[in-house]
């Protein structure tokens, strides 16, 4: 009855603070008019007033970064090249090769396409090398942007000059900017290089090629701000730097970090080109880095490490993995968090990288194997640079090579190049041909020939699928040794042959055994023409008892690894007796390099006729051809690799002698 009604509204209003007889009021959204509609009999359910919620925890922005390091011309899959079957694009070749940019891009779109789906932006970064170490890198000098060009077709937000980019001297790597589109281009692939300072004439920053700093938007709120270093480790052993100047790293980080914030970038991405342990130091030492990308050590990291709250990554080098990094950011909070071991909805789009249990965990480093397919389009860009290429081996060569993959010779085992402070069988092959490959050009008999670990990069691998076993092919042993810049203007290291005592020869073994006990595996020698034990204890202090025997080969062809005395005489303290070395012009440096240190033991390339020679002048030891163009090192390699004996199907074959070694002895008391 009217009673009830007026006793509920008479609460209710005592609790909301409503005046009884108030009938213009409404109680939690019902007027008196509309009660009053029910009638008098009517059973009222008042609901209890709404409060406002609590305030939502903020949404997080999920993004990935995907990133490569050290591609060193890695256009086609390789180790070895050969295995590739080229007509298998866009699908698996189920073959041993590694990598390609035709495979990267296939991944990179993969994950691309499926991040869409999910409306989960995407960034792609390089950090350093790119250029520098297969025969595609060779194009550089010539005005070919091979490698920028395809990353720009891939989509690269980024990439880091590293050391390899000076590989050809910073005119070159001007003129290569230049032919990628650059300036312009930065819009679309950015070029950093952060601690790199080049005078106002010089044509990086006249035409205004190397970038500082760039940042990214994630979406409407979240951006992401990018620098990048080349570390002091990789500008010591950068060819030629020419008149670049290179800021202190930790500075230029702590400015850019700075500089970036004042210009509201939420995240910052330090693309680094110095390796493990200066990513380290920089992530303990500046404060401010979100994320370093890492490269020059070729280092796979299949776990992010995280050093003072900085994630850091590598993916190793040549192309064998994709870095795949998924994060979450929380802007309220400033947080960055790592998302690879979550779980996830499966795709709704077909995918060849999203394999069945990705969903559980997606692996840090995306193998870039023969499960992936090449990407149709950059396959397409690919044999285009194959076909110029081939077009510039056929000139180099005078003929007589002009396809990169063709076959050179078969070997049935793989020599490999191991840089772990000893003589290794690719070292053996490369110093070989060396010694006789000169010999051939010069018509003079070539003593010994020496060669730095370090300068041998990859091993000697043939084929090893059915349509390529055995097959060494002149892609796969350039990439040995494919390194450097002649003074005629092509790539490759120039072969010089000096003269040396037989004194002086004994004080580079000695030396030799001086690295070693430093741990200098780069500087560690590779020779061929002569064989010596050492002791490894006492050859800290140069002290010319670390050698203990040293005999130079006086036979023909290939040295004897177990003959005795028969073709060998020792070399002697002493002796002037002078001999024809053979080596790379870059080890010039290397042979003097402890002359300052170690006067008493000092060694001085010399003419024929005995004089030392200034290294100004060191020129004159480049051997020639007759045409005038330089004998390059890697055209050693495929020259001597297509001399060796003729196998029973009528393809030079590599003999057996290349399994063993016995020239460089480590003895210890």
């Amino acid at each position: 009855g009217d009673g009830n009604l007026d006793m509920i509204l008479h609460f209710r209003t005592q609790e909301t603070g409503i005046q009884d007889g108030d009938t213009s009021a409404t109680l939690t959204g019902w007027s008196f008019t509309d009660l009053a509609f029910f009638g008098t009999d009517a059973i009222i359910t008042v609901p209890p007033l709404e409060y406002p919620p609590p305030p939502e925890e903020p949404e997080e922005l999920h993004f990935t970064i995907l990133h490569t390091n050290d591609e060193h011309s890695a256009v086609i899959p390789h180790s070895p090249a050969v295995d590739y079957q080229w007509d298998n694009v866009n699908a698996s070749s189920n073959d041993g090769s590694i990598g390609g940019f035709a495979r990267l891009a296939y991944a990179v779109e993969d994950i691309r396409s499926y991040k869409q789906e999910i409306e989960e932006p995407v960034l792609l970064f390089n950090a350093g090398d790119f250029i520098g170490g297969s025969a595609f890198g060779w194009l550089a000098p010539q005005g070919s942007a091979v490698e920028l060009s395809i990353m720009q077709a891939i989509g690269y937000d980024a990439v880091c000059i590293g050391n390899h980019e000076y590989d050809y001297g910073t005119e070159v790597l001007a003129d290569y900017l230049l032919a990628a589109g650059y300036p312009e281009a930065h819009i679309e692939t950015l070029v950093l290089a952060t601690n790199t300072e080049a005078p106002p004439e010089h044509p990086l920053a006249e035409h205004d090629l190397l970038q500082k700093t760039g940042i990214f938007e994630l979406d409407d709120d979240v951006t992401v701000g990018v620098f990048s270093l080349i570390g002091e480790g990789a500008i010591e052993t950068a060819y030629d730097t020419g008149t670049l100047e290179f800021a202190d790293q930790h500075e230029t980080a702590q400015n850019a970090v700075q500089e970036l914030k004042d210009q509201w970038a939420d995240i910052i991405v330090a693309l680094t080109h110095a390796g493990l342990e200066e990513d380290k130091s920089l992530a303990d030492e500046v404060s401010g880095i979100d994320i370093i990308i890492g490269g020059h050590c070729h280092t796979a990291l299949y776990e992010p490490l995280v050093e003072n709250g900085t994630i850091i990554v590598q993916a190793g080098s040549h192309l064998r993995y994709l870095g795949f990094l998924e994060l979450a950011y929380n802007s309220e909070t400033k947080e960055l968090r790592i998302r690879n071991n979550e779980e996830q909805a499966p795709p709704d789009v077909d995918s060849t990288i999203y394999k069945p249990g990705w969903q559980e965990a997606r692996p840090f480093l995306v193998a870039l194997d023969s499960t992936v397919p090449s990407h149709e389009a950059i396959e397409t860009l690919v044999l285009g640079y194959k076909d110029e290429l081939n077009l510039l081996i056929a000139e180099m060569t005078d003929g007589k090579f002009d396809d990169v993959l063709g076959v050179v010779a078969r070997s049935g085992f793989e020599m490999p190049h191991a840089r772990n402070l000893e003589e290794t069988l690719a070292g053996n092959f490369v110093t070989d041909a060396m010694r006789l490959v000169t010999g051939d050009v010069t018509g003079e008999r070539e003593d010994v020939a020496f060669i730095a670990s370090g300068a041998v990069r990859k091993s000697i691998i043939p084929g090893q699928t059915e349509h390529a076993q055995d097959d060494l092919s002149f892609y796969d042993l350039t990439e040995v040794a494919g390194l450097g810049y002649g003074f005629d203007g092509y790539a490759g290291y120039p072969i010089v042959s000096i003269h040396l005592t037989g004194e002086e020869m004994r004080r580079f073994l000695e030396v030799m055994g001086f690295f070693q006990i430093r741990g200098s595996v780069r500087y560690f020698g590779q020779f061929s023409g002569l064989r010596y034990s050492y002791n490894p204890e006492t050859a800290f202090h140069l002290t010319e008892n670390a050698v203990i025997e040293a005999d130079l080969y006086i036979g023909d062809y290939l040295q004897p690894m177990d003959n005795g005395g028969t073709d060998y005489v020792p070399l002697e303290w002493g002796d002037e007796t002078l001999y024809r070395v053979v080596t790379d012009f870059s080890a010039l440096g290397l042979v003097v390099a402890l002359n300052p240190f170690f006067p008493r033991m000092a060694i001085h390339p010399r003419n024929a006729e005995g004089d030392p020679v200034s290294p100004e002048d060191w020129h004159q030891f480049i051997v020639e051809h007759p045409c005038g163009r330089e004998l390059k090192l890697w055209e050693t390699i495929v020259l001597y690799a297509a001399s060796l004996p003729i196998g029973e199907d009528g393809v030079p074959r590599v003999p057996d002698y290349y399994q063993d070694t016995g020239r460089i002895i480590r003895v210890v008391d």
